[in-house]
């Protein structure tokens, strides 16, 4: 490989030793071929690490103990094989927290069984996963030996360690702690890190599961408190469980430029929206490999070029500066916001013509981007069929500034807006997806309850 070909200022030596993906979320995994075109996605933009834990894959996390027939050896295989032809390594991940007994040594044995079928196939790095699972002890037998949760797990996680070790001098081992966030200092990671073996090393999430900033202090603290520097599985852009009705394809941000100084790397978590996922990760891997010269933005415009494609980039840029709220970002709609709060400030001051004017220009912007992308015409048709639940509700969101633009041009959006809006606030809440952020839906909740304005 002769280094990344896509993003921005990748030159020299990058700056962060571990840089790459986890296919870690809860829902549908990715297919074997979308895997296999996710590794080269990311090895062509200087990421070297592809992380397998779909928390929804039997064999990895309910029925971790049951074999692979030789049809998943052979997909297991394949993905090693094409993380080597492209500067990547393969990280198998295993999740026996829900049932393993700490204490049993035949337990223990088949999880080293599982893990050395999968070492024959040529996977050195594995990630023994305690995550999201009771944080406590449950078997009568691990409660009367260990003292505590901390306790069983180093226990576990130390042997599998020396176990991978015998079977191949090269093998290292990462653990996700069942407690995976905070500050980093707490009783439980504290006690988890000092008994660990220092090759080991440790996931951890930052200061919230999924955590607006990463910052080089909070990551001295837990190097401090566990005796080394953290492995950030970082929940962007992710959005299963509680976050389904978010769209995550903004840029990367929030995380320090000294962050490669304190850390071993950082692992981020991807969508069971495949295409999607690799806007974020497209500017992920622009922060990881210089993290000193990144820029956000330029680096989203270059990311949503290269994955959406010149033909389509321009309308879709319109959708996704719409859909960009998350945890990293606080900034629902800014385009939006500005021509609605500018509506707002005209009406309230009497001049319905300028108020008309702040609205109509981008609604007629929006509604051509809307329907470009809703056409059927795009080159990008993978990428759309995933966005589609946002998609429909963008168009439905155009329509209502249409609406408003017009009421107010006609000097009608006090005696018929409430009619006429009402009925789109009422779907577009039903749709339950998060397009235009809060200031939409607020527009159109005043507009539709307080017709006394006029007065």
């Amino acid at each position: 490989m002769t280094g990344p070909r896509f993003g921005v200022g990748k030159t020299g030596e990058p700056a962060f030793a571990e840089r790459g993906i986890v296919e870690g979320f809860y829902g549908r995994p990715w297919t074997h071929e979308q895997r296999l075109d996710m590794i080269r996605f990311i090895g062509a933009r200087g990421m070297n690490r592809f992380v397998y834990a779909p928390k929804d894959d039997p064999l990895m996390r309910r029925e971790w103990a049951t074999e692979y027939d030789t049809a998943d050896r052979a997909r297991i295989e394949e993905l090693v094989t094409t993380c080597g032809e492209h500067g990547v390594e393969f990280v198998y991940c295993i999740s026996p927290g829900l049932s393993i007994r700490y204490s049993s040594a035949d337990d223990t044995a088949a999880l080293v069984a599982k893990l050395a079928c999968v070492s024959a196939l040529g996977v050195r790095r594995f990630g023994l996963l305690l995550d999201d699972i009771p944080a406590r002890l449950q078997h009568d037998q691990d409660v009367a030996r260990f003292r505590s949760l901390a306790q069983a797990q180093s226990d576990l996680a130390n042997t599998v360690n020396e176990r991978l070790r015998n079977i191949d001098d090269h093998a290292s081992l990462v653990v996700c702690p069942t407690e995976y966030w905070g500050y980093g200092d707490e009783a439980y990671i504290s006690e988890l890190g000092a008994a660990l073996a220092p090759d080991i090393d440790l996931f951890w999430t930052g200061r919230a599961i999924c955590s607006a900033t990463l910052d080089a202090a909070d990551a001295e603290t837990f190097a401090r408190a566990t005796g080394r520097q953290p492995l950030y599985w970082d929940n962007y852009p992710v959005n299963d469980v509680a976050m389904g009705h978010e769209l995550h394809i903004g840029p990367y941000r929030g995380r320090s430029a000294v962050l490669d100084t304190v850390s071993r790397g950082v692992i981020a978590n991807g969508m069971a929206l495949f295409e999607s996922s690799k806007i974020a990760f497209a500017t992920i891997a622009d922060y990881l490999w210089s993290p000193r010269n990144y820029d956000p933005e330029e680096s989203w415009t270059v990311a949503l070029r290269d994955v959406v494609g010149e033909a389509d980039v321009h309308a879709y840029r319109d959708f996704a500066e719409n859909v960009r709220s998350s945890c990293l970002s606080a900034d629902d709609a800014p385009q939006v916001t500005r021509a609605l709060e500018d509506h707002a400030f005209a009406m309230l001051n009497g001049d319905s013509a300028r108020a008309a004017e702040a609205i109509l220009p981008l609604a007629a912007q929006l509604r051509a981007s809307s329907d470009h992308l809703m056409s059927g015409r795009c080159r990008t048709a993978a990428l759309l069929a995933e966005a589609r639940p946002w998609l429909e509700s963008f168009e439905l969101g155009v329509r209502a500034l249409e609406l408003i633009g017009t009421l107010t041009a006609t000097g009608e959006i006090y005696e018929k807006g409430p009619s006429l809006l009402s009925p789109l606030l009422a779907e577009f809440r039903a749709r339950g997806r998060r397009v235009f952020g809060d200031v939409l839906d607020m527009t159109l909740d005043d507009l539709c309850g307080h017709p006394e304005w006029a007065s």
